[in-house]
């Protein structure tokens, strides 16, 4: 697998050989965010425990594209941002492991306010 800054480099070549980077102001990059995320729940919705497992089987590369074009817009977003996206998602990560420490996390749905 490649890593973030590989894909941010495809990303971006693929957006500027288009001439599409005047298109891309963060509020439009963020709807589209959204749009992607939405169509990842379209695999999910309407469908039951037992029917969610059987169509996952059957169409896991098509949820997988979906997945792929919500990483495209978050990659594009933080590289436009000048968002360093892996040293923030390290960081991110350190404050949920206070917020969920294992020992009173572990198997609960809890929000962290109420563990």
């Amino acid at each position: 697998m490649a890593n973030i800054d590989e894909f941010i480099k495809q990303i971006v070549a693929f957006r500027d050989a288009r001439d599409w980077k005047q298109f891309h102001n963060p509020k439009d990059c963020a709807i589209s965010l959204s749009l992607e995320a939405s169509e990842v729940l379209e695999h999910f919705q309407w469908k039951n425990k037992e029917e969610i497992e059987k169509y996952i089987q059957t169409n896991k590369n098509d949820i997988g594209e979906e997945l792929a074009d919500v990483l495209y817009w978050v990659l594009l977003m933080s590289h436009d941002l000048n968002i360093d996206i892996g040293k923030i998602f390290d960081s991110k990560m350190k404050k949920n492991n206070e917020k969920y420490p294992v020992e009173k996390a572990k198997g609960q749905n809890k929000k962290y306010t109420e563990l």
